[in-house]
């Protein structure tokens, strides 16, 4: 472990890497322990990443500092946006990736997994990238800066599959932001699932089985 990340190796060489985002205030422990539960075949060789985002202070929480992928202006989340912080953070997002490049990792079996604002992150990091990836799991989050995606997306993951996953009773991401998110990108012809439980803004085990499944379907391991 390192100040900047948390990695879990698989017991062999690994040929996958699943790049998993933390949401606001939480750091790159909060997900590690879900690796044991998503059900992936015991000789598998995906590393997890774990990054964690850099602490900045937070405008609706009264300026507090915390771990933030980017500000947070205001309740909607979408109609004032800390375009900067978003920039700023997809560049450390693409580090990442870059590193599992450079390991011999190919694009195709990188995945981008995010909870809340680290869903955010994942859509619209994966969405612009140049090269194809393996898949995108956005729990609990929305698309941000919708405006400019049409302009900014890429089409090396124009058919990149897409896990979404909200809380029907979310107070912190409505359920409707999530649910515009996904229809926007449907509209835009992109391969989303879309999936509802009747939680808060946190994730259960029937999401984390769903999520083992769509991770094993992207890595060929059904």
């Amino acid at each position: 472990m390192s100040n900047e990340f948390t990695v879990v190796e698989p017991s062999s060489k690994a040929d996958a890497a699943v790049i998993w985002l933390h949401g606001l205030g939480a750091d790159s422990s909060d997900f590690v322990g879900i690796v044991d539960y998503l059900r992936l075949p015991p000789n598998h060789k995906v590393r997890f990443i774990f990054p964690n985002a850099p602490h900045r202070s937070i405008t609706i929480n009264n300026g507090m500092r915390m771990r933030a992928w980017y500000d947070i202006f205001d309740l909607s989340m979408v109609r004032k946006e800390d375009q900067q912080g978003i920039a700023d953070s997809e560049k450390i997002l693409l580090g990442l990736i870059q590193q599992e490049l450079d390991c011999g990792i190919p694009s195709e079996r990188i995945i981008l997994a995010g909870f809340s604002q680290g869903a955010a992150m994942a859509l619209y990091s994966g969405l612009r990238y140049p090269l194809k990836l393996g898949g995108i799991v956005a729990l609990s989050g929305y698309l941000p800066v919708q405006e400019t995606f049409v302009a900014e997306k890429h089409f090396a993951n124009r058919d990149t599959p897409i896990f979404m996953a909200h809380g029907i009773f979310d107070p912190v991401v409505p359920l409707q932001i999530g649910k515009n998110a996904a229809q926007f990108l449907m509209d835009n012809n992109y391969n989303v699932n879309m999936h509802t439980y009747s939680i808060a803004h946190t994730v259960i085990d029937e999401e984390i089985v769903h999520i083992g499944a769509f991770l094993r379907e992207c890595l060929n391991y059904d």
